[in-house]
């Protein structure tokens, strides 16, 4: 880590889940963030925000940095990547945004994967990290997620994740340079609570 990561970067401990680990992106990344997101250009495209000339640019991931660490120090929001158990081989990133306080306690989820390790559920493995996140350490309520109804692997993912459609919210996002409709997923701390007794019952159980 360089002596500025070390200064600049908020005091949030890197999560550990199933064989992977979440922690905030540091500039020292960016060779290992750029390498990745080139390497996906094609895949990634059509399901995110059309990139600008610069996307993949030093200058570029700089800012990311600056302001996943303002959003951070602020409560308003928290970027993590994904990275190996050793935290040496970037997979994705994982997102919790537009956090939401007072009488909502809500969130939004958004997550990317690398083509090369897309399919192998590892971003199941940082959802449910992000979720022990999200509802036991941040105390929020909701987790909502929104994606692409054409989007099939994360539509799979979100209902893995225990994530409930709730419907359909039209032009929601521009995406690839078209206003999209999207479907709204969400989970709630109760579910989640009552997902972790579940597990907890199954594991309590006696072998047949």
């Amino acid at each position: 880590m360089s002596v500025i990561d070390h200064f600049s970067r908020p005091q949030i401990p890197a999560l550990a889940g199933d064989g992977v680990t979440l922690r905030m992106p540091r500039r020292s990344d960016y060779t290992l963030w750029h390498d990745l997101r080139s390497d996906s250009r094609e895949f990634l495209r059509p399901w995110e925000p059309m990139w600008t000339t610069d996307e993949l640019s030093w200058a570029a991931y700089r800012q990311r940095v600056r302001r996943y660490n303002q959003e951070a120090r602020e409560g308003t929001g928290y970027t993590f990547f994904l990275f190996d158990e050793a935290g040496t081989t970037l997979y994705g990133g994982i997102t919790v945004g537009h956090i939401r306080r007072g009488v909502a306690q809500c969130c939004t989820l958004g997550y990317w994967m690398g083509e090369r390790y897309a399919g192998a559920g590892l971003m199941f493995r940082a959802v449910e990290t992000i979720k022990m996140f999200v509802f036991d350490l941040e105390g929020l309520h909701r987790i909502e997620a929104a994606c692409l109804p054409s989007n099939a692997r994360s539509i799979r993912l979100l209902e893995k994740c225990g994530f409930t459609r709730e419907g359909l919210l039209r032009s929601y996002l521009k995406i690839a340079g078209r206003w999209e409709d999207h479907c709204l997923y969400a989970l709630t701390a109760e579910e989640w609570s009552c997902s972790k007794a579940t597990e907890r019952a199954r594991a309590a159980a006696p072998a047949a």
